[in-house]
C-alpha cells in the first residue's frame, strides 16, 4: 500500500466526519430523549384522523428518503472523483458524508414532529430507530474516502 494511504492518515482525514456524524446523531438522540422525559408537556394533542395523515405521508417520505440518500451519497462520490478544482480529497468527502447525515437526521426530526403533534411515543421510537439505522448505513467509510483520494491523486500525475 502506497505510504500516502497509511491507516494512520486515513483515521486522520476521516476524523471530522465521524466527528459530525457522532454530533448529529448524539443531538438526535438528546432531542429524542428531552421528548420522552419532557415531552408530554410540550404536545398539541392534533385530532387522530390529521395525526395519521401526517404519519403515513412521514413514513413514506422516510422509505422514500433511504433509497434516495443512497443514490445522492453514490452521485456525491463519483463527483468527489472526477470534479475538477484544487479542493483535497478529505474536504469533498466531507460534503458528502453532511449531505448523507442531514438527510438521516431529518428522518429521526419527522418522528419528533409527529411526537410533538400529538402522536405517541412508538412513532418517535420508531423514527430514531430509523434514523440510527441510517447513520449505521451512511457512517463514514474509509473505502469511499481511498476511492476519492486515489482518484485525485490519479489525475494530478496525469
Amino acid at each position: 500500500m502506497d505510504s500516502q494511504f497509511d491507516n494512520a492518515r486515513i483515521n486522520a482525514d476521516l476524523m471530522i466526519p465521524r466527528a459530525v456524524m457522532i454530533v448529529m446523531a448524539a443531538s438526535l438522540a438528546v432531542v429524542a430523549a428531552l421528548c420522552i422525559r419532557e415531552g408530554e408537556q410540550w404536545q398539541q394533542h392534533w385530532p387522530q384522523d390529521r395525526l395519521i395523515t401526517y404519519r403515513t405521508v412521514f413514513y413514506a417520505i422516510a422509505i422514500i428518503t433511504f433509497p434516495l440518500t443512497n443514490l445522492i451519497r453514490y452521485i456525491q462520490v463519483r463527483l468527489c472523483q472526477t470534479m475538477p478544482g484544487g479542493r483535497p480529497a478529505k474536504r469533498r468527502y466531507l460534503t458528502a458524508v453532511i449531505v448523507s447525515m442531514v438527510s438521516v437526521e431529518a428522518i429521526g426530526m419527522l418522528g419528533i414532529v409527529l411526537f410533538l403533534l400529538g402522536d405517541g411515543v412508538n412513532t418517535l421510537y420508531i423514527f430514531t430507530g430509523l434514523a440510527a439505522l441510517g447513520f449505521v448505513l451512511y457512517r463514514p467509510r474509509p473505502s469511499e474516502y481511498l476511492s476519492i483520494a486515489a482518484a485525485l491523486a490519479h489525475r494530478d500525475a496525469a
